[in-house]
């Protein structure tokens, strides 16, 4: 059984690792944390009920694979998630990569969010890069999307920041808070 507490990618100042069920009473507590900062544009579980669902496809599910980006041993951020040696810090935030397509595609859809305690502190530009990387290198991606709605300034910012680029946009894309939501799309392929 692999080690699903070691880092898969560490940087200068955050780590990606897999989720574990483990992780539920952590994650839960920044989501509730965080709802202000995710309001409306993501909606992550807040009870370990939803948790458990959630990671659960992440953990065990085909055509997704889940990372939480976690802060290096040292970096501030509170005490809840200290002491935990090779796995990082408090839980930062997350990065999801959904609807992998294999075969000639060889794609993924990225999404992602911060946690409130992690924001604007460049946490998550590392994650998503170490994810990024891991993709390409480990997962043998060849491209990754990531779809934001035209007003969420801070995932925009965060996908340019990352070396995507912008695409296109997508009328009615995307079932977000019960109406359908248009979505710009940034790429990046291997070979870029």
């Amino acid at each position: 059984m692999p080690d699903t507490t070691r880092p898969l990618a560490e940087g200068p100042h955050a780590v990606i690792r897999p989720y574990t069920y483990a992780d539920g009473p952590e994650f839960t507590a920044r989501a509730r944390e965080s709802r202000e900062l995710h309001s409306p544009w993501l909606f992550p579980p807040t009870t370990d009920k939803a948790y458990q669902a959630y990671a659960g496809a992440l953990i065990e599910g085909r055509g997704r694979v889940g990372f939480l980006v976690c802060e290096r041993d040292g970096e501030r951020g509170g005490e809840r998630g200290r002491g935990r040696g090779a796995t990082g810090g408090a839980i930062a935030g997350f990065v999801n990569i959904n609807n992998i397509v294999e075969g000639a595609f060889l794609c993924g859809a990225l999404g992602y969010g911060a946690f409130a305690h992690a924001a604007g502190r460049g946490l998550m530009s590392e994650g998503v890069g170490l994810v990024t990387r891991y993709a390409f290198d480990v997962l043998k991606l060849h491209r990754l999307e990531i779809n934001v709605q035209p007003g969420n300034t801070a995932s925009i910012a965060l996908a340019r920041r990352c070396g995507y680029r912008l695409e296109g946009f997508s009328p009615d894309f995307l079932h977000i808070d019960g109406a359908w939501r248009d979505h710009e799309r940034w790429a990046l392929t291997a070979t870029e």
